[in-house]
């Protein structure tokens, strides 16, 4: 709610000499800076300086990791156990910093797919589509009420709004309150909460279940257990259908 102007992009897109001027007033931001430096004085002056001072020590830390990066260094830590035979004792081990920032990336990417979800790309629903208009009063002119179009999952204790209060309308057609996550074993569990709708955040308040959707899955009947050995409960899983069509909610829990 309340996203206007990410809602206008998404939906008209941007100036056409949008980029261009970006990059212009990138390119002049550094005479602005400049010209803010020369003039300021006192404490503001030294507070700009410190900030200004540790943004180059940062870049000249990066320019010096980018020019090691081929560069072989000896390796100190890697202290052989034991007598070595003659023909190594003039070898030195070497380490090399490209190989080293190769396995950190990797183990980054590991670490991300690890907590990946399935569908990282959902097609955008514009709100004609999930909600449709009702007319309401004698002369049926006011409209200002929405019908929700799609699933929707709303709590165990939910009541409705009084009449004249409720603006958005979830019909009891499409609440779900069961999904089919998927992992090695396929089950029909419950669902104790829709977390995230990637679409907008007031579908996410609305509990609107649509493609990629992340809701949180009782898994106690997939016999899931931690480390410890302690049964997991609730998990997370991303939606992978069209619930509205299919009549059914078909998720996969992404951390496996």
């Amino acid at each position: 709610m309340n996203e206007y102007i990410e809602e206008h992009i998404k939906r008209h897109g941007r100036r056409l000499d949008y980029y261009e001027r970006k990059r212009k007033r990138e390119a002049r931001s550094v005479h602005r800076q400049s010209a803010v430096a020369q003039k300021a004085f006192g404490l503001k002056a030294k507070l700009l300086h410190a900030k200004r001072h540790a943004e180059k020590v940062q870049l000249k830390k990066t320019l010096k990791a980018h020019d090691e990066r081929n560069v072989k260094q000896k390796d100190s830590s890697n202290v052989p156990d034991g007598a070595l035979p003659t023909f190594l004792l003039d070898r030195e081990g070497q380490k090399d910093a490209k190989a080293l920032s190769t396995a950190i990336k990797q183990k980054r990417k590991d670490k991300a797919a690890k907590y990946a979800v399935p569908l990282p790309k959902v097609r955008g629903i514009a709100e004609d589509e999930m909600f449709k208009v009702m007319r309401t009063g004698k002369s049926k002119k006011k409209s200002w009420k929405r019908m929700v179009t799609k699933a929707t999952f709303v709590g165990e204790g939910f009541t409705r709004k009084p009449v004249k209060m409720e603006r958005f309308v979830r019909p009891m057609a499409l609440r779900y309150k069961k999904a089919n996550p998927t992992s090695r074993q396929r089950s029909n569990s419950k669902f104790s909460a829709s977390r995230k709708n990637p679409q907008s955040p007031m579908y996410t308040q609305l509990g609107v279940l649509t493609k990629g959707t992340v809701i949180e899955v009782n898994v106690s009947e997939l016999g899931m257990v931690t480390a410890g050995g302690k049964v997991v409960f609730g998990k997370y899983a991303q939606v992978t259908n069209n619930p509205e069509n299919d009549g059914c909610i078909n998720a996969v829990l992404p951390v496996v």
